[in-house]
């Protein structure tokens, strides 16, 4: 039973990591607006380009040690709680994709010293705050499982 336990330790942390780095970076760029445009550029670029390539990985590995852990549970994956938290997963996808262009456009007038539009910047929140959601919600779905050892 000790790998289960390690496995359930290798499924929560990278959730929790996502969570707290996804608010973490919140809070870094929205900090960083009111600084010089250089300073919010690196700031955007640095999470563009290393953050969120490590958040991707881990919101895949998630579903990956879900399926491991259910497996060596025994529990069937057609139960409601693991269907609903499959189901949000591509969101978190989507969402990432379009958190990623936004930065992206974002940070292109930067470096072009062109005025930044407010609708980017804050577009940029919001699929990070529909992010974090869908993350609490499947969080939230992974929780509420029936308790198993």
């Amino acid at each position: 039973m000790e790998h289960y336990l390690a496995l359930r330790i290798g499924h929560s942390v990278p959730a929790v990591l996502l969570m707290l780095g996804l608010l973490a970076h919140i809070v870094i760029v929205w900090r960083a607006k009111g600084k010089k445009p250089e300073i919010l550029q690196e700031k955007l670029y640095r999470t563009r380009v290393i953050s969120l390539p490590v958040f991707t990985l881990l919101a895949v590995s998630v579903p990956i040690t879900g399926w491991w852990m259910t497996h060596l549970s025994g529990l069937p994956l057609s139960q409601k709680w693991l269907m609903l938290s499959i189901a949000l997963l591509p969101l978190i996808f989507i969402f990432g994709a379009f958190l990623y262009s936004n930065l992206s456009r974002w940070q292109l007038q930067l470096i072009n010293k062109e005025p930044t539009r407010g609708r980017d910047q804050i577009f940029a929140v919001i699929w990070a705050v529909l992010i974090l959601i869908v993350l609490l919600a499947i969080s939230a779905l992974m929780g509420a499982k029936p308790g198993f050892n």
